[in-house]
C-alpha cells in the first residue's frame, strides 16, 4: 500500500473537523513547497562592467605619489 493510499484510508475514518485541519496543513505544506521552488530558480548572471563610468571619483594629480605619513619609513 502506498503512502497516498494509507492517507486516504486514514482520512476516511477521521471526523470531518480533523480532516479539515489536515487539509489546511497539506495546503500550507504545498504552498511552502511552491514558494521554495520559486526561490530556487536561477537568476540571470550579472554582467561585468555594466556600471563602468557611472561613478567617477575626482582624483588629484598626486594620487599615485607616496603618502606624507610614509616618508620616514621610505627613507
Amino acid at each position: 500500500m502506498t503512502a497516498k493510499e494509507k492517507i486516504i484510508n486514514e482520512l476516511a475514518e477521521m471526523p470531518d473537523d480533523l480532516a479539515d485541519e489536515i487539509l489546511r496543513f497539506l495546503l500550507s505544506v504545498k504552498a511552502r513547497q511552491t514558494q521554495s521552488t520559486e526561490l530556487d530558480r536561477p537568476t540571470q548572471k550579472r554582467k561585468a562592467g555594466v556600471m563602468k563610468g557611472t561613478f567617477v571619483l575626482p582624483l588629484t594629480d598626486d594620487f599615485d605619489e607616496p603618502l606624507e605619513d610614509f616618508k620616514e619609513y621610505m627613507e
